[in-house]
């Protein structure tokens, strides 16, 4: 990333303006299209639409914590997936306690547990019955997990490469845990078949579409302490890090500190990404924890443009709307459509989706500043 960029990126006023634009569209005027044109009207929005685009914001949310780490720190993690799966968990094992006699079996129990033959609750599960100790677990237990392990990371000083390997690792080994049954999470089929969450019936479109007004505040206020972060001296911390760490160290900061703050960030966004995204897709199952997921997450940072908290965002939805998308028509060959955008993005626009957009911008202020100049040579 250059000087220019970074200078954009923590300039104070950089993006105000835009913030709220999109902010009004996607809080305001989607849930409208969703609700007052008649549904055969081409500016009907359907609910279906409403809540996959839902589900794309909460990736966004997880991106811009991704980008903070990676794009301002220099940090890869290949682990992402493990917190947002994590954050996913909680709020599913709460909803799950909530079907009661509404399951298959008439049980109190989970259906999953009745098949393998669970005879009591586990212990790491009551605590989910309530709903602010869901919440607070969706956020809180990544938030721990990370800390943990990045404490042991960073202080014995991996780095580059290696990080990315160990992360990757570490999302291999929770696929591999989530996948047993006597974990008691469901196996290789996760947790599903939500009712309800507060006693809103999930199937009923008011409350996928608060569920998803809910996604666009969280997704605002992550944002916004994104941009706080980036902007304070441990935002300026974090940017040397990723130049040139030993510098850092040798002007009197400790970098493992600073890195472990923004993984811990990260991971909190993470789990917040995961907490929305569990009642609005209905299911959460070790796919979305494993290696793959987690490279996917990569690369919608870098689609969007790494060191750009609206890049983030902007991957994170285009690449998923674009699978959504593909995958109806071409379904196998999504993985070899993402690779190939990967290395397109890596050998032919590495600045992503929004350094196109500033060079296009810059070719058309070049362009209008270019024209009075020649014609006032002409009148001359």
């Amino acid at each position: 990333m250059t000087a220019s960029r970074e200078s954009e990126s923590l300039a104070p006023g950089c993006g105000g303006l835009a913030f709220w634009v999109v902010g009004f569209i996607l809080l305001v005027a989607m849930p409208l299209l969703n609700i007052l044109p008649p549904e055969d009207s081409w500016l009907h929005l359907s609910d279906f639409s409403l809540n996959r685009f839902g589900k794309f914001l909460a990736f966004a949310i997880l991106a811009l914590g991704l980008d903070l780490i990676w794009g301002y720190t220099g940090i890869l993690s290949l682990g992402q997936g493990v917190f947002f799966g994590l954050g996913a968990y909680c709020m599913g094992m709460h909803m799950m306690l909530t079907i009661g006699k509404e399951s298959v079996y008439g049980s109190d129990l989970p259906d999953f547990m009745v098949w393998n033959q669970v005879k009591e609750l586990p212990l790491f599960w009551k605590p989910f019955y309530s709903f602010p100790v869901a919440v607070i677990g969706a956020i809180l237990v990544p938030m721990l997990f990370a800390l943990v392990f990045g404490f042991f990371a960073f202080r014995s000083r991996i780095k580059g490469v290696y990080f990315a390997i160990i992360t990757q690792a570490l999302a291999l080994a929770a696929w591999l845990v989530f996948n047993r049954n006597d974990t008691n999470l469901g196996g290789t089929n996760g947790l599903t078949d939500f009712k309800q969450v507060l006693g809103y019936r999930l199937s009923e479109p008011d409350t996928q579409r608060a569920l998803y007004v809910l996604t666009v505040l969280c997704l605002g206020g992550a944002y916004l302490l994104c941009r706080w972060i980036i902007r304070t001296r441990a935002g300026r911390v974090l940017v040397a890090v990723r130049d040139s760490e030993q510098r850092v160290t040798f002007s009197g900061y400790t970098p493992a500190n600073y890195k472990l703050f923004v993984f811990v960030v990260a991971a909190a966004l993470a789990g917040l990404a995961g907490m929305l995204y569990a009642p609005q897709v209905g299911i959460i199952t070790p796919a979305q924890i494993g290696v793959l997921p987690s490279l996917e997450m990569v690369i919608w940072v870098a689609v969007g443009g790494r060191g750009s908290l609206a890049g983030a965002v902007l991957g994170a939805v285009s690449v998923n709307y674009g699978r959504s998308i593909l995958t109806n028509y071409f379904p196998e060959l999504w993985p070899f459509i993402l690779g190939g955008l990967f290395v397109a993005v890596v050998l032919l626009f590495p600045d992503g989706l929004i350094g196109i957009m500033r060079k296009v911008k810059e070719r058309i202020g070049t362009g209008k500043a270019a024209a009075p100049s020649q014609g006032k040579r002409e009148g001359g």
